[in-house]
């Protein structure tokens, strides 16, 4: 498999704090990275500095061959970035199908323009984008589907998860990003996210996702490289069971006393 996204060196500087410390890493096409650490060790700077909302203070982001440093975030969509974020970002007074179809800017062609004097066109442009919306609510587990007329604001928040990580896949994306995707749900919630995401790389062989989280049960769920990540500072990566036996990694979460004692 070739490489996607790689990451040379990368530091990130707010004044005198250091968010992100010369990190560097690579994630091949079709893959799944799971990203561990305590909170405020820099994984969401580190979606941010993909996303370009951040540029970083030095090092390198190449993405599918292109590099993407500090490139704005439109452009780094429309090459094929998405994420999620911690906090929901959804449009709570549109519709669930609406949030979805949103997240095909960067895919549509329909402008002010075409759609008044070209009105046949950007119908059926709505039309094929209405139908792939609804396609992905029902990728994923639970009743999107039928709530698809909702408000994302009247939805239980294991369905705005959900919904988000169905907008974020409207872009067409060849990276997907989740940060901290199972926040807010209980042990059942989770399981199902767990087979939502398991689902999408069975239906998405091609697609590689990086995820940020804190549950465990998740990270463990794909096993195959997690990287633990803690002021800032690559502390250990590779499968799991190592990187949960690492001492280093068990220092960061639990300090250094608790895991000499």
């Amino acid at each position: 498999m070739s490489v996607l996204l790689d990451i040379k060196n990368v530091t990130m500087r707010f004044g005198g704090l250091v968010a992100l410390d010369d990190v560097t890493f690579s994630i091949e096409k079709g893959s799944v990275l799971a990203v561990i650490g305590p909170n405020g060790a820099g994984k969401s700077t580190l979606f941010n500095v993909v996303t370009g909302v951040y540029k970083p203070t030095s090092g390198r982001v190449t993405f599918d061959g292109a590099d993407i440093t500090g490139k704005p975030t439109y452009e780094v969509v429309q090459r094929g970035i998405a994420r999620t974020f911690q906090a929901s970002r959804l449009f709570s007074d549109l519709s669930v199908l609406d949030n979805v179809i949103i997240g095909m800017h960067t895919r549509t062609k329909t402008g002010v323009l075409k759609a008044l004097f070209r009105p046949g066109a950007s119908r059926r442009e709505m039309a094929a984008c209405v139908e792939k919306a609804e396609t992905l609510l029902r990728l994923g587990s639970g009743d999107l589907y039928e709530q698809r007329y909702r408000p994302a604001g009247t939805l239980a928040q294991a369905d705005r998860r959900r919904l988000e990580i169905a907008r974020a896949l409207a872009s067409q994306p060849k990276l997907l990003l989740l940060d901290e995707p199972s926040v807010g749900m209980d042990d059942t919630e989770t399981d199902a996210l767990v087979a939502d995401i398991a689902r999408l790389r069975s239906e998405h062989p091609e697609l590689s996702v990086i995820l940020i989280e804190h549950d465990m049960r998740v990270v463990e769920a794909f096993p195959e490289r997690v990287m633990c990540v803690d002021y800032g500072s690559l502390i250990a990566e590779g499968g799991f069971a190592a990187v949960r036996a690492d001492p280093r990694v068990q220092e960061a979460y639990l300090g250094k006393a608790a895991t000499h004692a």
